[in-house]
């Protein structure tokens, strides 16, 4: 389990490979009320006055942390989903177990 960096410049379609990789879950990225493109940078899509930057993702945090911090720094709605995207992951595990 590797932890990795979002930054703005990032692509939907890099954001979850590495997400993928990383803890073995299916990252669902928005724009809005749909799915986001996947060739869309992050910094394309955001929301608001969101104040992007960067964002150290480790193993060892919650589900419902990530998400709601995705949505603090970039303005983007994230929701984490088993690894065949079938069902969304409880928001108390970690991101090292929401692969599981």
């Amino acid at each position: 389990m590797a932890d990795f960096k979002i930054s703005g410049r990032m692509t939907v379609k890099n954001l979850k490979k590495q997400f993928k990789d990383a803890f073995g879950s299916t990252l669902r990225v928005y724009n809005g009320a749909k799915f986001a493109d996947d060739d869309a940078t992050l910094a394309s899509i955001r929301k608001g006055d969101s104040k992007g930057g960067e964002l150290e993702v480790k193993g060892n945090m919650q589900v419902g942390n990530f998400e709601k911090k995705m949505m603090e720094l970039y303005g983007i709605k994230v929701q984490v989903a088993s690894s065949d995207d079938s069902k969304l992951v409880d928001n108390s595990l970690t991101l090292s177990q929401s692969g599981k």
